[in-house]
């Protein structure tokens, strides 16, 4: 199967397209209403509109810094999972989001990297909670938001992973045990995003770890934005390989025109351009 992540509605009925991800609400905060035709996609712990409202919202680490995008390794702010208003606001999102398609992918699921949260109501929760172990009280905050989030979605319910599959990462940070997450999930899809692909052996690795690693049915989602046709076709070739289908990022053109090229390759016909022309 092939697939594509967009923002543009039209997009959806494009015959080339197996599924379709629409973006409901993204990590800048916008949100728009959910459509028919399509899954809708929704950011979960990524928002900053939110946070340049309340910058409380923000996860802070043991010494006290907010993980928001003017500090390092951050692309934008995160929202704390433990906070209940706002993951309210997400589920009412679900909610409005099942009206009009079953299914629902999840996306920026989770504490934002290793060090946090050290809030004071994750304290809080923590020293309240029957865990000793810190970790493991990050991971079941996840996993009952999940929980939580699957019994209100009739269909399948999609979840985006970081992409990292060695043991026990994934855990450590952001507090995301796929094992657990098993019982509520139906398909994680990991983005492998690059510039270029104009190597694509670390595609392979990073795919063939996922195999490894779950039990649970991926597929893969790749960076469609000016990437060199040949390039991107050879990368969605390799993981076409491993996983359930692959997905293309933002960008309908080019991935309708990989996808043409792609059977076009296997019929030994012809091939298109991102216009759909020969």
């Amino acid at each position: 199967m092939y697939g594509v992540v967009t923002r543009n509605e039209e997009e959806v009925t494009w015959p080339e397209f197996d599924i379709v991800f629409f973006e409901s609400k993204d990590v800048t905060g916008r949100a728009t209403t959910p459509i028919q035709g399509a899954v809708n996609m929704i950011s979960c712990f990524g928002d900053n509109a939110a946070v340049e409202g309340d910058p409380s919202l923000a996860p802070v680490n043991e010494t006290g810094e907010r993980a928001t995008r003017e500090r390092k390794y951050f692309d934008w702010d995160y929202i704390c999972p433990t906070n209940k208003t706002y993951r309210k606001g997400l589920l009412e999102m679900i909610d409005d989001a099942v009206e009009v398609h079953p299914n629902v992918r999840l996306d920026d699921v989770g504490f934002p990297r290793d060090e946090y949260c050290h809030c004071e109501r994750c304290t809080d929760q923590f020293e309240a909670s029957d865990f000793d172990d810190w970790q493991q009280w990050r991971e079941n905050v996840i996993t009952e938001f999940i929980a939580t989030a699957r019994e209100r979605v009739p269909g399948k319910l999609y979840m985006t992973l970081y992409p990292d599959p060695y043991p026990g990462h994934l855990e450590q940070r952001s507090g995301i045990n796929v094992d657990a997450l098993a019982e509520y999930v139906d398909e994680f899809v990991v983005p492998i995003y690059d510039m270029a692909y104009e190597t694509t052996y670390w595609v392979e690795v990073i795919a063939k770890g996922f195999v490894d690693r779950l039990d649970t049915p991926f597929s893969i989602e790749l960076y469609a934005i000016n990437i060199d046709m040949d390039n991107l076709v050879h990368a969605m070739e390799v993981a076409d390989e491993y996983s359930e289908s692959v997905l293309f990022g933002y960008e309908s053109g080019n991935a309708r025109a990989a996808i043409r090229r792609m059977k076009a390759d296997q019929r030994e016909g012809k091939s298109f351009g991102p216009d759909g022309t020969e």
